[in-house]
């Protein structure tokens, strides 16, 4: 970690930088967690790495090592300049300044497995806290050519990505992740890991794309659309949360659906499994 951590203190000190709150960035400088990141991504020279976010480029150095291209993604202009400094001798990086947001993760991808003969692309990211879930969706609602994300985020969001959905962390986006991949928890990184250190524990998460979803829905869109609304108002019943956003047409129909799928007239949304939303979708979507 020390080595890191003067790396790290001597490229700020050299060109003259800070950490930028407004882009969420505290620099890992913990050997431990980096290694661990990396093992779990079960990177190989077959691989394409996408890192988002690589800042100072402190996981970028292993990554570089272990995998047959790394491409960064980085959209602090600073930060874009320290990489190609630092890593100017390697052939096997490339560097793009843009809103991973923004990005058609699917056309590079494509292009990488056609040309350079790439067999698995893995995404890995210290992610950024205050944009975590956006890009977690971006990443898996794309249904992009992927074999896995390897992600350091907040640990409070971590654990509802993880979360069984109906389990006590469940939040709309558990569902989300669960019906297109399988969440597995890494390990958890103290404060002490980086500087500036976070006001938040971290915790690395893998999730792993599935083939296909863990069940049938004829209306993917209607049924993210009835979970979304159900945790709008995760303190009501399933029933009103449904009624008061348009799902149902009033509550007459909510509970004829909710008695024809056997489901408790007042069970609230945070108890229902991805099993049961798609019970719901599919007899709506009838």
């Amino acid at each position: 970690m020390d080595n890191i951590l003067e790396e790290t203190r001597f490229i700020l000190k050299k060109y003259n930088i800070k950490a930028n709150k407004s882009l969420g960035q505290n620099f890992l400088i913990d050997r431990e967690a980096i290694v661990k990141i990396v093992n779990s991504a079960a990177i190989t020279k077959e691989d394409l790495v996408i890192e988002i976010g690589p800042g100072l480029g402190t996981l970028t150095e292993f990554l570089l090592q272990e995998a047959k291209k790394v491409i960064c993604v980085e959209l602090d202009n600073k930060m874009v300049n320290i990489l190609k400094d630092r890593f100017f001798l390697y052939k096997n990086l490339e560097i793009i300044n843009e809103d991973i947001l923004k990005l058609d993760i699917n056309k590079i991808i494509k292009n990488e497995k056609e040309n350079n003969q790439i067999q698995n692309v893995k995404i890995v990211a210290n992610l950024p806290y205050y944009i975590t879930t956006p890009i977690v969706m971006k990443l898996l609602e794309e249904k992009l050519d992927i074999e896995s994300i390897t992600i350091m985020i907040q640990k409070e969001v971590a654990d509802r990505l993880i979360e069984i959905p109906g389990g006590k962390n469940s939040g709309a986006i558990t569902y989300s992740v669960n019906y297109y991949a399988i969440p597995e928890a890494i390990t958890e990184v103290p404060y002490t890991a980086f500087i500036p250190e976070p006001e938040v524990i971290s915790k690395v998460i893998k999730l792993v794309k599935r083939e296909e979803p863990p069940i049938k829905v004829n209306n993917e869109a209607l049924m993210f659309k009835i979970i979304k609304c159900a945790f709008m108002q995760r303190r009501k019943t399933l029933l009103n949360a449904l009624v008061n956003n348009g799902i149902f047409h009033d509550k007459v129909q909510g509970m004829e659906v909710l008695t024809k799928l056997e489901f408790e007239i007042n069970v609230r949304g945070e108890k229902l499994t991805l099993q049961d939303y798609a019970k719901i979708a599919n007899e709506l979507y009838s």
